[in-house]
């Protein structure tokens, strides 16, 4: 997510504001605001994905947008996703330019705008997948950043992936490890529950049935003394009460997820004494 405080004005919106042409001038010569482009500025502090999108025109659109609303964003693509409309023209070099257009319908707004949260939504959709959008889509019901009109004008735009992905998204997920674990374990048919608190342990990540604990530490810090401590008192109390822990950092869920899979399955077999696959 992205935590700047910058912001896109127009020279229309700062002679709106009382900024005259000299103060203007006075203003980029001291790096309070600076040039994107032609009658358009970026605030001191403005993030480098916000400058993209002003020096390119249009609006911060799917994941680019999505991290500026603080949602929790999957893909670690770093390029810069921009919004335009119909009759809007774009501004970077077609050879070195590496936004990524979006070109959809919709109401008109100044360059700082972002589109709302259902459009974010089907914009990631279109440009990645339902894993993607379902990660966003529960940091979203999480924040309470989408309501039931919003969802409503989304199952109006979706097929039938869309449609799983909106059935399936809940709003108790603290993090999109807890969302990535759900969906991809769907196909099991596993019962999952996220940030449960358990007798003696506390509030748990996930809950796989009975008496599986996944903990996804995906956060930095676990990996020190005093956390690592804690970690394992935490998971000595389940023990004692017939429960077992499993914990996966982010890199495992992301990019070594077949291991996670297979031994989560096989902690379920072994707790329900049921004879491993061959």
């Amino acid at each position: 997510m992205c935590d700047a405080l910058g912001s896109i004005l127009t020279t229309a919106a700062l002679a709106a504001a009382g900024c005259s042409g000299r103060q203007l001038r006075i203003d980029v010569a001291a790096g309070i605001l600076i040039r994107a482009r032609r009658g358009v500025y970026t605030t001191r502090g403005t993030c480098a994905a916000l400058q993209d999108v002003a020096a390119h025109g249009g609006r911060a659109a799917c994941i680019t947008a999505a991290r500026h609303l603080g949602l929790w964003v999957l893909s670690d693509d770093a390029r810069t996703h921009v919004w335009l409309r119909d009759g809007q023209r774009t501004y970077h070099s077609r050879g070195s330019c590496r936004c990524v257009e979006h070109w959809d319908d919709g109401p008109a707004g100044s360059p700082a705008a972002l589109p709302s949260v259902p459009r974010i939504l089907a914009q990631i959709f279109r440009c990645f997948d339902a894993e993607e959008l379902f990660v966003v889509l529960e940091s979203a019901l999480r924040s309470g950043r989408i309501d039931r009109a919003g969802l409503r004008w989304l199952r109006q735009r979706s097929n039938a992936r869309m449609r799983e992905a909106l059935a399936h998204a809940r709003a108790d997920a603290d993090s999109g490890l807890e969302s990535l674990l759900r969906w991809r374990l769907r196909r099991h048919r596993l019962r999952v529950r996220t940030q449960r608190r358990v007798a003696s342990v506390g509030v748990v990540d996930a809950l796989i049935g009975d008496r599986l604990l996944v903990e996804t530490d995906g956060v930095a810090g676990h990996g020190d003394s005093p956390h690592r401590h804690k970690d394992l008192v935490r998971d000595a109390h389940a023990a004692m009460w017939g429960l077992f822990t499993l914990r996966f950092d982010y890199a495992m869920f992301v990019h070594d997820w077949d291991l996670v899979e297979a031994a989560i399955l096989g902690a379920l077999r072994a707790l329900d004494g049921l004879p491993a696959s061959r």
